[in-house]
């Protein structure tokens, strides 16, 4: 097992990083709260989980070892593979995760793409005793505030991937009436998918 890599940022993707290792580029598949936090040239050093298909070898990245733990838990629920384990992650912090099983929270759980009423109904079953208890204090005002971060995530992402501030704005610009529309019908900006939409409005202008 790969329990973490540690080295420069070769590169940045928007679902994804290289961090040079030994003069070796590892591929890294990770969220945008953990890609917001890295910088092409910069040193990092991400807890990895590896998942082996008979196809494929992919790493999977993560800022802690607590969400890499909580990747690996997810897993153990009937139907969640790595993306969905990843998309679940990538929508809550692990506390906050582990907030909602604790509380029955479908909400929560039906805000994460390709997660419906009664597959929330069925997670929230299988993980009840598999997170454990919330540890954080002040995860029920995070989950609160979470809507108004997603703009901030999004910048950091972009500046991380080498978009000049200027650039950067302007894309969040022309993917906030998306955001708001989510909020509007009761859910939470999905960072990922306003990420991409982002890169596309980017691309056209370039």
């Amino acid at each position: 097992m790969i329990a973490f890599v540690s080295g420069p940022v070769a590169a940045l993707a928007p679902d994804s990083a290289v961090i040079e290792v030994g003069g070796v580029g590892m591929a890294v598949q990770c969220t945008p709260n953990t890609l917001s936090g890295l910088r092409v040239g910069a040193p990092a050093r991400l807890a990895t989980s590896l998942v082996v298909r008979e196809d494929s070898l992919t790493l999977y990245g993560f800022a802690d070892d607590d969400e890499r733990q909580t990747f690996e838990l997810l897993q153990t629920a009937s139907g969640v593979g790595p993306r969905l384990a990843q998309a679940m992650l990538a929508v809550h912090s692990p506390d906050a995760l582990r907030l909602a099983v604790s509380t029955a929270d479908e909400k929560a759980l039906t805000a994460v793409p390709g997660i419906g009423k009664k597959g929330a109904q069925k997670l929230l079953l299988e993980l009840k005793d598999r997170l454990g208890a919330p540890v954080g204090t002040a995860a029920p005002a995070a989950r609160s505030t979470a809507a108004p971060g997603w703009s901030d995530q999004l910048h950091a992402a972009l500046i991380g991937l080498g978009y000049a501030v200027r650039e950067a704005d302007e894309a969040i610009a022309a993917v906030t009436p998306q955001a708001e529309a989510a909020v509007a019908e009761g859910g939470r900006p999905q960072v990922a998918q306003l990420l991409k939409a982002a890169l596309r409005t980017l691309n056209r202008t370039r």
